[in-house]
């Protein structure tokens, strides 16, 4: 009977093995946490209020406007680097 206990384990943890390798880690943490009924977080909840969804929104869109510009800028630097190592 032991040994059909070892050898049990032994399939189960090639099945598990199987499982991973073949669907990939992030689909069986997935499913291992659903089975688990870990990693339950509450989601961020929006604002209340209509004055601070429109505060939360203007600050959303001004964090995407400076991250455009940042990216603009270092576009900007690497063409004038580009240019200034062509000059002869």
């Amino acid at each position: 009977m032991d040994t059909f206990l070892e050898a049990l384990k032994w399939i189960g943890i090639a099945l598990a093995a199987g499982f991973v390798g073949y669907f990939g880690r992030y689909p069986a943490k997935i499913l291992i946490n659903k089975i688990s009924g870990t990693g339950k977080t509450n989601p961020e909840k929006p604002p209340e209020s209509d004055k601070e969804r429109r505060q939360f929104e203007l600050e959303k869109s001004r964090l995407k406007i400076d991250k455009k510009a940042a990216k603009q800028a270092a576009k900007t630097a690497k063409k004038a680097g580009k240019n200034e190592s062509d000059a002869p």
